[in-house]
C-alpha cells in the first residue's frame, strides 16, 4: 500500500468523479463504502457513485433523532436510484441507559454529554458499518469549518484504522448546488429553510444571514468543538497516514 502523501499527489489534480473511480479501483469496490448523512454534499456523491460501475456500498446512520425531512430525503433518494441504504442504528440498550441516567436532551447540559450522545448514536454504529473495509468515502469540504481546513483528499482515519476519502474537499458550496440543480439530484428540503448543515433535529437550527454555514450545528457550543466524533479523535482531526 502506498503512503498517504503519494496517494494525495496522484489525486490532487483529479475531479471528484475521477477520485471516486480511482479509489474504487485501488481499494476494490467491496472494500470501500460511502457514509451518507443525506446532506447536500452526500447527495452529490450518491449521484456520482451511481454513474460509476460497480458503485460502492452506501450506508447511513439513523440516530433515532433525525428530522422528518431527512427521512423523506432518504426515501426519495432510494426511489430515484432504485437501491436501499444500509442503515445502522445505535445500540438500544446503550441509548436507554444514557437517557435514563442523563435525560433525553442531555447534550444541552455540557459538551461532554453531547459527545457521549454522539458517540452512542453515531460513532459506535459507524464502527460497525466500517468493519472489514479498507476505506470510506465522506462528503467533507474544507470550506465547511475551521476543523476541516487542513484536510486532504485522502486521510488516514486512525480512530477506525482505514483510509478516509474526501472527493469534494476542494469544492465550494456553489459547486455543490450547481451540481444538484444541473443533475436534478434529490436533496433535503430543510436546505430551503436556511439549514446548510443538517444533523439530529434537536441539535440543528437554521442559520442567520452572515453566519458560518455550520453555525446551526450544536449552536450552544464554541465553534472549535463542533465535530461529533466521526471525523475527530482526541479533539483533533484525524489526518495522519501510515
Amino acid at each position: 500500500m502506498e503512503n498517504i502523501q503519494a496517494l494525495n499527489q496522484k489525486l490532487v489534480s483529479k475531479n471528484p468523479e475521477e477520485v471516486l473511480s480511482l479509489a474504487l479501483e485501488y481499494f476494490g469496490a467491496d472494500k470501500v463504502a460511502f457514509a451518507s448523512s443525506l446532506g447536500a454534499e452526500d447527495q452529490v456523491l450518491t449521484d456520482m457513485l451511481f454513474k460509476i460501475s460497480p458503485p460502492a456500498a452506501i450506508f447511513t446512520l439513523d440516530t433515532g433523532r433525525l428530522p422528518q425531512e431527512t427521512l423523506d430525503c432518504l426515501k426519495e433518494t432510494e426511489r430515484k436510484y432504485d437501491f436501499k441504504y444500509r442503515v445502522y442504528a445505535p445500540d438500544a440498550d446503550a441509548v436507554k441507559k444514557m437517557v435514563e441516567e442523563k435525560g433525553l436532551d442531555l447534550f444541552y447540559k455540557s459538551t461532554e454529554n453531547r459527545r457521549l450522545c454522539c458517540h452512542i448514536r453515531k460513532v459506535e454504529p459507524l464502527k460497525r458499518a466500517l468493519k472489514g473495509l479498507q476505506a470510506w468515502i465522506c462528503g467533507l469540504r474544507r470550506e465547511q469549518s475551521m476543523t476541516r481546513a487542513d484536510m486532504n483528499i485522502i486521510e488516514w482515519d486512525d480512530a477506525n484504522g482505514l483510509y478516509k476519502i474526501n472527493p469534494l474537499i476542494d469544492w465550494t458550496e456553489k459547486q455543490v448546488w450547481d451540481y444538484i440543480r444541473k443533475n436534478r439530484v434529490p436533496y433535503n428540503k430543510l436546505h430551503d429553510q436556511g439549514f446548510p448543515s443538517i444533523g439530529c433535529a434537536p441539535c440543528t437550527r437554521a442559520i442567520k444571514p452572515g453566519e458560518d454555514i455550520r453555525a446551526g450545528r450544536w449552536w450552544w457550543e464554541h465553534s472549535d468543538k463542533k465535530e461529533c466524533g466521526l471525523h475527530f479523535k482526541n479533539g483533533k482531526a484525524t489526518k495522519k497516514g501510515p
